[in-house]
């Protein structure tokens, strides 16, 4: 993401990879925070929104859902660290 991130803020500059402009100094030009902070920014908001409401409200109760019935994943098992107690 932060490579897509680079490119567009690269593009926006009018500057390319052949010019040897350091990251740094484009996000000090453009001024514009990580996309990445933004959206964990946005779902933390969104996780307080959900703990405020009531616990019969749909949001919270979504929030407890429990799918059956889903499919398990395809090809070899993942690592899973076992205690041998």
């Amino acid at each position: 993401m932060h490579v897509t991130e680079m490119r567009m803020l690269r593009w926006m500059c009018g500057r390319t990879k052949i010019d040897k402009i350091r990251n740094e100094v484009i996000w000090e030009k453009v001024g514009v925070a990580f996309v990445a902070d933004k959206i964990r920014e946005t779902r933390l908001r969104w996780f307080g929104i959900v703990q405020r409401r009531c616990t019969d409200s749909p949001m919270r109760r979504c929030k407890r859902l429990d799918v059956g019935g889903t499919r398990t994943s395809r090809g070899r098992s993942k690592k899973v660290f076992e205690r041998g107690d």
